[in-house]
């Protein structure tokens, strides 16, 4: 490995090499999770639990009820749909487009098994709330001690 000195005259020439290696970089890697680069899988979700049930919030804001599928098999749960493109107007010259659109899926494991048949899900101001209960064999029991 050759060490190049750092001076001013060769300061755009490493700062090329960093940008043209940072687009090689997010080619290869984009649509993939990278929280140590910055980059966060899309929808956001939070996972919380509590003695009977697993709770996931997901922000998924321009998406409707309909463009959404929630399921879950064992511990997985799957939420996955599409988030269109409502307007498109021609006469507009764009410069820089940071809107999103397009499929997504993510699939969570959860901590335990829950009962897939009483899940319950709404939608409401772009966050998505899903209450899903424990299944039996899940839930903790107390034992008592005999002396």
């Amino acid at each position: 490995m050759t060490l190049v000195p750092y001076t001013k005259q060769n300061r755009n020439s490493l700062t090329t090499l960093h940008n043209e290696m940072d687009d090689l970089f997010d080619s290869f890697f984009r649509g993939l999770d990278r929280p140590f680069a910055g980059y966060k899988a899309w929808p956001a979700i939070d996972v919380a639990e509590d003695e009977n049930s697993i709770i996931v919030r997901a922000e998924v804001p321009g998406c409707s009820a309909e463009d959404i599928d929630i399921s879950v098999y064992g511990n997985t749960l799957t939420i996955s749909g599409e988030k269109k493109h409502k307007e498109e107007k021609k006469e507009k010259n764009y410069y820089h487009i940071e809107s999103s659109y397009g499929t997504f899926r993510r699939e969570i494991t959860l901590p335990t098994d829950v009962d897939s048949e009483k899940v319950d899900a709404a939608y409401k101001d772009g966050v998505l709330s899903i209450n899903m209960p424990k299944a039996a064999k899940a839930k903790a029991i107390k034992v008592k001690v005999k002396s």
